[in-house]
């Protein structure tokens, strides 16, 4: 509303010294919020919407994907296990973590879309394809990271079973989406990552704390504490008796009862589920070490929506074997009844906007753990800001946390700025009479990302053209 089509600063939080928290956080679940807000819904029932429709669209999307390779009921209880996986409950009730529950939404979205596109050779799906992949990376940088090796080896896979000729072609089409959508995707990631050293406080959780135990996988559990919490009250990282069922069932059946090329990508599923299973438990610590990338996922059971992810799919390759309406009823019902007892929140609080605007819980800190994304500079004992504006003997101090790309202008003329022992912004002191402006423009990387960003959706648009005119002259 106040004109920023893409925000990075937050200018309320921090005591009102404001912290660059939109310069490194998801921005799509935000967007989705705050445009159900225009519409008069608050923003309490407009986070709770949010996570609805992303809810709505996972299911939506994994029944469109494993369709295409178990047949419509195949893709209903796929649909059904994907959406009362014990996980997906975790993250709305529990961790209330809107980003990755968009993400989960679009997981099977991308999927299916590169699937159409790689199997049927419709080139609808190269654009449509990119732009799935470049709102993962919107709705949650982490699980993008995580989930990007099981989407590229997943489109590998569809190339050598599917594409008995045009490899190359098949090939270029997945190198094409990849670049595309990391490309509409990168007026996030680049400055996120490029400009991650003027912020402090990104890896406030030590991973090894996070482990899980293999019981603690299998046996069902539910309760509103940390992951770290060792007692009944713990974080449940379960993967969910039903899930856990169709997963052996369905290995088991491929096995004996199906075709090499289906059994190659059942194979591929429980190797992601094992795989996933594998990064959570401590025995994985020598790899997290050798990796340091993968240390960035922060807790290893969020390795747990790459498994519902594929035994979800799995659920589907049971229906295919025995094409038993009977059993399709079961599974449902399986699922449902297993998962539906936690959908529950764990506390219910009647509070409006306001007690989060205006609580100093809320709004004095950053609004994340370990106050994290406060600028590197900044001294964090500084009393709340009262004024923008202090001036002492010769220097006028900016109550303003500095971070690259403040500018100050006085009368209209770039004045030389400085950095306080505080962190915050000075200037030599000007005359009574001088108009002072403080500006946040972007960074050469800023700028960087944005270009990039434009550019790709100057090629969207294109692709999408060409589709249509092809569509319409009847050549595809």
């Amino acid at each position: 509303r106040q004109g920023y089509l893409y925000p990075r600063w937050a200018p309320d939080l921090n005591k009102g010294y404001g912290i660059p928290l939109f310069n490194y956080v998801y921005p799509l679940p935000n967007y989705v919020a705050s445009l159900l807000h225009v519409f008069g819904i608050s923003f309490i029932d407009g986070f709770k919407l949010s996570m609805f429709v992303a809810l709505l669209l996972g299911a939506g999307f994994i029944y469109l994907w494993v369709r295409q390779f178990w047949g419509t009921w195949g893709g209903v209880v796929a649909s059904v296990f994907y959406t009362y996986a014990p996980y997906h409950f975790l993250d709305i009730y529990i961790r209330g973590s809107v980003g990755e529950v968009w993400a989960l939404g679009i997981f099977p979205a991308f999927l299916w879309s590169v699937t159409k596109l790689l199997k049927e050779e419709n080139l609808l799906f190269l654009p449509v394809s990119s732009l799935f992949l470049s709102l993962i990376v919107f709705s949650h940088n982490i699980l993008a990271l995580m989930f990007f090796p099981l989407a590229v080896s997943y489109m590998f896979l569809i190339v050598i079973l599917y594409r008995r000729d045009k490899k190359l072609f098949a090939i270029y089409y997945l190198l094409f989406t990849i670049l595309l959508g990391l490309g509409l995707s990168a007026i996030f990631w680049l400055p996120a990552i490029f400009e991650r050293q003027y912020v402090k406080g990104l890896e406030v959780f030590d991973y090894q704390r996070h482990f899980v135990e293999i019981y603690q996988i299998i046996f069902p559990s539910w309760g509103s504490g940390f992951s770290a919490d060792q007692t009944t009250e713990g974080m449940s990282t379960q993967i969910g008796i039903a899930n856990l069922l169709v997963s052996f069932a369905a290995s088991l059946l491929m096995v004996f009862r199906k075709t090499a090329k289906r059994l190659r990508i059942v194979l591929f599923m429980l190797f992601w589920i094992l795989f996933s299973i594998f990064l959570m438990l401590s025995i994985s610590k020598p790899l997290w070490n050798a990796v340091p990338l993968i240390q960035y996922t922060q807790f290893p059971w969020r390795f747990l929506s790459l498994v519902i992810l594929c035994a979800a799919f799995l659920a589907g390759s049971v229906v295919y074997v025995f094409q038993s309406r009977i059993l399709v009823v079961f599974l449902i019902l399986l699922s449902a009844l297993l998962g539906i007892g936690y959908s529950n929140p764990a506390y219910y609080h009647m509070r409006d906007d306001n007690y989060y605007t205006s609580h100093p819980q809320f709004i004095e800190g950053t609004n994340s753990p370990g106050n994290a994304f406060n600028t590197s500079w900044f001294n964090e004992n500084l009393a709340k800001a009262t004024s923008l504006f202090e001036e002492k003997g010769e220097i006028v101090r900016i109550n303003i946390a500095y971070f690259p790309g403040w500018q100050v202008f006085v009368d209209g003329r770039k004045v030389k700025t400085e950095i306080d022992a505080d962190g915050l912004l000075r200037i030599e002191r000007q005359s009574q009479d001088a108009k002072i402006e403080v500006r946040f423009n972007n960074t050469p990387v800023r700028d960087s990302g944005q270009i990039i960003s434009l550019a790709s959706c100057l090629v969207f648009f294109l692709l999408l053209l060409k589709y249509a005119r092809a569509r319409m002259s009847g050549t595809v």
